[in-house]
């Protein structure tokens, strides 16, 4: 579900607007804080388990959520999912094109260690 370190994502527009227009995922929004897992969000947002994965699938889609993978010693890895993002911008380039940033906090080493790990597992 996190995006490839070394590859350039670049989230369709729509993708985001679907994200952002959906009531369910601005509340998981308004709610994280801090890293937090998928029952944590289920809990305080209301919001079913389920259609909670759904909606953190979508906002991770668009670039707006990380996963990310908490290492425990007993061998059993949890996934929380972060924001990633700090400001949504969309402007009208020179020929009239709707153009979408998204700007992204800082990466710190162990979050480049963290997306890192989260492909490995995938392979």
């Amino acid at each position: 579900m996190g995006r490839d370190p070394f590859a350039a994502d670049h989230p369709q527009l729509q993708v985001v607007f679907d994200a952002l227009d959906d009531p369910e995922c601005r509340t998981i929004i308004k709610q994280m804080e801090e890293p937090m897992t998928a029952k944590e969000l289920s809990e305080d947002c209301d919001v079913p388990l389920s259609t909670t994965y759904r909606k953190l699938e979508r906002l991770t889609e668009a670039s707006l959520v990380e996963e990310q993978t908490e290492l425990r010693a007993s061998g059993r890895h949890t996934a929380r999912y972060a924001l990633d993002f700090e400001a949504v911008h969309i402007d009208l380039d020179e020929d009239r094109s709707l153009e979408l940033t998204i700007e992204q906090p800082e990466q710190t080493p162990e979050k480049q260690l963290s997306e890192l790990w989260a492909e490995v597992r995938k392979k």
